[in-house]
């Protein structure tokens, strides 16, 4: 096989996703966090799912959302993950070889079920994600095919599943894989509680193997326990060679060496459901960086792919960023991006 087959190679949890609507006081009754991820077993995930209004299900979880982005725009993405031989776990790989990515996950025939993640959509479109790891967390050294890291362009790898000591293994021994190799290393935070689980090895993380960082505002604050960003970019900028941080409606922050290039975010007539709007930034600049566009360009497709998907409810895009890409190429860049 012939080097850098892949664009994009993503390591991640493969969860399928059910998301429905509900208000507030839902969220409120069934004790549930707002705008977070609460791990839950697999009886609480039964009792959510029955206690749910009609739901959408789909493959899911971060790190494969994203990848189904990059396909969206016309890319050659590849996924790492873990599911069971059940019902679920086929309905997942089916989905992600549907949308165009490369997924040769075999359904483990032991342990626990493929995972799952019951995500509440409440009207202010903030999602609170309650998620049944299941096997998907369980990911081995043995389960990461070292060939495939090294015909891959870019690794992307999911903080989440830092929880499991074995899948930390496995994401490590990628990590290295992909250095040995000469190929590019990302890492998603995930989440700000993910952040405060694991805080130390993050750090080690973001200072050593990983060159190119995804978070978002309160996550990157919570990185550099400090309550001022502009302190924080320094210090990402002083770790790792690109740090691609999201502000929400202010746009997102590309530290390039220590250098700030703001990307303004692009309107949308409504904001219909947050899910999935950090796995497409993260998806537009992965597709951008693989290309070899420029920063402010894959900072662009990165609000581009997150807009169109807060556009309506569930985590992938529903128009083809390839088209939407063409299209925002006759923008003047100019217009976009200031130092």
């Amino acid at each position: 096989m012939p080097p850098n087959q892949y664009d994009v190679l993503g390591i991640g949890n493969a969860i399928v996703d059910v998301i429905a609507t509900c208000e507030d006081d839902f969220l409120v009754g069934e004790s549930i966090e707002k705008g977070g991820m609460t791990l839950i077993d697999e009886g609480r995930a039964k009792q959510l799912y029955a206690a749910m209004g009609p739901a959408l299900e789909a493959s899911g979880g971060s790190v494969a959302n994203s990848m189904a982005g990059i396909a969206s725009f016309g890319g050659n993405p590849a996924f790492i993950g873990k599911v069971h031989a059940d019902q679920l776990g086929e309905v997942f790989i089916h989905d992600m070889r549907a949308v165009g990515v490369a997924c040769d996950v075999m359904g483990a025939d032991r342990g626990p079920a493929t995972a799952r993640s019951l995500i509440l959509v409440t009207p202010d479109a903030q999602r609170s994600m309650n998620t049944f790891l299941g096997i998907a967390g369980l990911l081995e050294p043995d389960d990461v095919d070292a060939d495939l890291v090294e015909r891959s362009t870019l690794l992307f790898c999911e903080g989440y599943l830092w929880d499991v000591e074995s899948a930390k293994k496995a994401i490590r021994f990628a990590m290295q894989t992909a250095i040995d190799a000469g190929n590019r290393v990302a890492l998603s935070l995930s989440d700000t509680f993910c952040v405060d689980r694991h805080h130390a090895e993050f750090r080690e993380l973001v200072a050593g193997p990983v060159d190119t960082l995804f978070a978002n505002r309160a996550e990157l604050l919570r990185l550099y326990e400090t309550d001022h960003v502009e302190e924080a970019f320094e210090l990402l900028g002083a770790d790792v060679a690109l740090g691609c941080v999201t502000m929400g409606t202010l746009g997102s922050m590309l530290i390039d060496n220590g250098k700030q290039i703001k990307i303004p975010a692009y309107e949308v007539g409504r904001v219909i459901d947050t899910t999935g709007a950090g796995d497409q930034y993260a998806a537009g600049v992965l597709y951008g960086l693989s290309q070899g566009m420029s920063l402010d360009r894959c900072g662009r497709l990165g609000s581009l792919a997150a807009a169109e998907v807060i556009s309506h409810v569930g985590p992938r895009p529903m128009s083809p960023l390839e088209r939407l890409r063409i299209e925002d190429a006759k923008v003047d860049p100019r217009s976009w991006v200031k130092d």
